[in-house]
C-alpha cells in the first residue's frame, strides 16, 4: 500500500501534474453526463470523481488507472435504481449510494479473501457482447436528449446543438490527430488534445446558450449545481438493502472486469504487473468512499485512463490531482456550470458509447469459433431484450456454459508413429505407422465426470469401426501425456473400461501417465492387479514393445 509514493521520484511530478490537469478537464463534464446516465443529479458525478480515486490510490496497483463514473455502470445504476424510486429525487441519490457501499463492500471482501479468480467467469466475446448491448441501449436513451425531444417531436435548437456537436465530436475523433501531426506535433500530445475535444465542444456549446439566452427558447440545461465539498455521511434505506443486493453484486463484478481490462492494457504497455487482488482492495476502497460522499458506483475507466497515460502520468498522483482540480472547481462559484447544455452532454456520451461497439472480435470469433460469436450475439441481444442485469446473469451462464460444453467433448485422436522416428501424431493428420491389432489413443483432455461417457462412446466407437473394416483389436494404449487429472468418475470409468476390454480379449494399456495422476492410480485397484495390460513410460516403448505381437500398416 502507497509504496509509489514511498519511492516517488522528483522527476515524475511533471508528467502528473500535467495528466492531472488534462483529466480533471475530461472529468467534469464526463462525470455529469454519466450521473444523468445514472438517473442522477448531475452534482452526482462530480462527487463520484474525488475521494473514490484517492481511495484507489492507497490500495489499487496500477499506476495509471484513473477511477470514477463510467458508461456501464451508470447505465447498470439507472437499471437497479428505476423500480425503487424516480431519477434525480433525493431516494434515487440515496440508493446510488447504498448501491456504491454494496459494490464497494463485496469488492473489498473479494480482495481480503483473495477471489482475484473470479475474472475469468466471462470469456471476452461475452464481456464484447455485453458493453455493446450497453453501448446500444445508452444511445437509445440519450437521443431524445440529442434531439430536444422524441423523434415525432424534435426541438430544433436543441437537435442544432445536439446534432451539431456529435458531427464536431465525430470529426475530431476522426481526424484531429491526423491533422495536429501534420501541423508537426508529436503523437502522443496530438492523441492527448484530441481527447479533449469534448470539453471544447461543451464550453462553446455553454456559451452559445448563455448569450443567446437559449434556455429561454427551450434547450435544456444542466441546472443549479451546488458549490462546495460533498457531505461526507452514509445515507442509506433500510426497507431496500434486499432488492438492491444481487444489482450491487452483478455491479461489482462488472466494476471488477472493466477496470482489469483497462489496468491490464496499460500495465502491458509500461511494462509493469497488475496485482488482482490489490485491484479488488482499490476498487472496493474507491466505491466505498463513494458511498459516504454522495457518489454512485465507480470503476476504472479505460478511455479516461487511456488519456491519463498518454497525458503523460507516471503515479495514482496524477488522479489525487484531478480530485483535488475537482474540489477547487466546486468550492468556486458553478453558475457557469447550470448553462451546460443537455443535447451537447448527449453528444458526448454518445460518441464515447458508440467506441464500446466491438465488431473486431465478432469478426474473429466468427472466423474462430462459432460458438463464441453466438455468446456475443445472444449476450448483446439479453442486454436489449431483458435489461442490464440480465444480460449479466446470461453472460456469466453462457460462459460457463461454453466451458463445460467444451469440456464435455474432449478431443481425442488415434496416433500412430512417424516412420524412423520415435514421434507420434493423429492419423487423419499425418503420415504414420500403425499397428494392425493396435490402437493408440491419445485423450487431450483431463479425465472428469463431465466427459467420461464421451470419452467412452468414441472409444466404443472407434473399436466398432476397426471390426467393420475386419481389423481384430488385441491391444488398447491409451496415451496420457495430456491428462494432469483424473476424478472418481473417471477412474471408474478407466476401470469399467478395463473390465469391458478384457471380457473381448483385449488388454488395456497406459503410457506417459504424468506423476500426480500415477500417485492417485497406484492408491487404486486399477493398478493394484485389475489393469489387463502394462503401464509405459512412453508412446515409444509401448510401440516397440507391442510391435512383435501385431502386423505392420502404414
Amino acid at each position: 500500500m502507497l509504496l509509489w509514493l514511498k519511492h516517488y521520484r522528483r522527476e515524475a511530478l511533471a508528467g502528473d501534474l500535467g495528466a492531472g490537469i488534462i483529466v480533471a478537464m475530461m472529468l467534469v463534464p464526463q462525470g455529469m453526463a454519466y450521473a444523468i446516465v445514472a438517473g442522477l443529479p448531475p452534482v452526482s458525478g462530480l462527487y463520484a470523481s474525488i475521494l473514490p480515486p484517492i481511495a484507489y490510490a492507497l490500495f489499487g496497483s496500477s499506476m495509471v488507472q484513473s477511477v470514477g463514473p463510467m458508461a456501464i455502470t451508470s447505465l447498470m445504476v439507472a437499471s437497479s435504481l428505476a423500480p425503487l424510486a424516480a431519477p434525480g429525487s433525493p431516494l434515487s441519490v440515496i440508493l446510488a449510494g447504498q448501491l456504491a457501499l454494496i459494490a464497494g463492500a463485496i469488492l473489498f471482501l473479494s480482495g481480503l479473501l483473495r477471489l482475484g479468480f473470479v475474472a475469468s467467469l466471462l470469456s471476452r466475446p461475452v464481456m464484447s457482447g455485453f458493453t455493446t448491448g450497453a453501448a446500444l441501449l445508452i444511445t437509445g436513451g440519450q437521443l431524445e436528449a440529442l434531439l430536444g425531444g422524441p423523434l415525432t417531436a424534435v426541438h430544433l435548437p436543441s437537435a442544432i446543438i445536439g446534432l451539431g456537436s456529435l458531427l464536431v465530436l465525430w470529426a475530431a475523433k476522426a481526424g484531429l490527430v491526423r491533422g495536429l501531426g501534420a501541423l508537426g506535433l508529436p503523437a502522443r500530445l496530438a492523441e492527448t488534445l484530441s481527447r479533449l475535444a469534448p470539453v471544447v465542444v461543451l464550453i462553446v456549446t455553454t456559451a452559445a446558450v448563455a448569450t443567446l439566452n437559449l434556455a429561454a427558447a427551450g434547450v435544456a440545461v444542466v441546472g443549479e449545481i451546488p458549490s462546495g465539498m460533498p457531505p461526507i455521511a452514509l445515507l442509506a434505506s433500510a426497507e431496500h438493502w434486499r432488492p438492491l443486493l444481487l444489482p450491487g453484486l452483478l455491479i461489482a463484478f462488472m466494476i471488477f472486469l472493466s477496470s482489469q481490462a483497462a489496468a491490464q492494457s496499460l500495465a502491458h504497455r509500461r511494462g509493469e504487473r497488475i496485482v488482482t487482488n490489490h485491484e479488488l482492495l482499490g476498487l472496493g476502497a474507491a466505491n466505498l468512499a463513494s458511498a459516504v460522499s454522495g457518489g454512485f458506483p465507480v470503476t476504472g475507466s479505460i478511455s479516461r485512463s487511456a488519456v491519463n497515460y498518454t497525458a503523460g502520468a507516471n503515479t495514482p498522483l496524477a488522479s489525487i490531482i484531478s480530485a483535488a482540480l475537482i474540489v477547487l472547481a466546486l468550492s468556486v462559484p458553478t453558475t457557469w456550470v447550470s448553462w451546460l447544455p443537455l443535447p451537447a452532454l448527449a453528444a458526448t456520451i454518445i460518441l464515447a458509447v458508440l467506441g464500446m461497439i466491438d465488431f473486431t472480435t465478432l469478426k474473429d470469433a466468427w472466423q474462430h469459433d462459432r460458438s463464441d460469436a453466438a455468446a456475443l450475439l445472444a449476450t448483446t441481444a439479453g442486454v436489449l431484450l431483458l435489461g442490464v442485469e440480465q444480460g449479466v446473469i446470461l453472460g456469466v451462464v453462457l460462459s460457463l456454459a461454453t466451458v463445460i460444453w467444451r469440456a464435455s467433448r474432449p478431443h481425442i485422436a488415434v496416433v500412430g508413429r512417424i516412420p524412423g522416428s520415435d514421434h507420434f501424431r493423429n492419423v487423419e493428420r499425418h503420415h504414420v505407422e500403425t499397428l494392425s491389432d493396435v490402437l493408440l489413443l491419445r485423450i487431450d483432455a483431463d479425465l472428469f465426470f463431465g466427459n467420461v461417457e464421451a470419452v467412452v462412446d468414441h472409444l466404443d466407437g472407434l473399436l466398432k469401426a476397426r471390426a467393420a473394416d475386419g481389423l481384430t483389436t488385441r491391444h488398447v494404449v491409451v496415451v496420457m501425456s495430456a491428462i494432469s487429472l483424473i476424478d472418481t468418475t473417471g477412474l471408474y470409468a478407466l476401470t469399467e473400461i478395463n473390465r469391458s476390454l478384457q471380457s473381448e480379449g483385449i488388454k488395456l494399456h497406459l503410457a506417459e501417465v504424468k506423476g500426480p495422476v500415477m500417485d492417485r492410480l497406484q492408491r487404486s485397484d486399477l493398478l493394484g492387479g485389475q489393469l489387463g495390460g502394462q503401464v509405459f513410460l512412453s508412446t515409444a516403448d509401448a510401440f516397440r514393445a507391442l510391435q512383435g505381437e501385431a502386423s505392420w500398416s502404414i
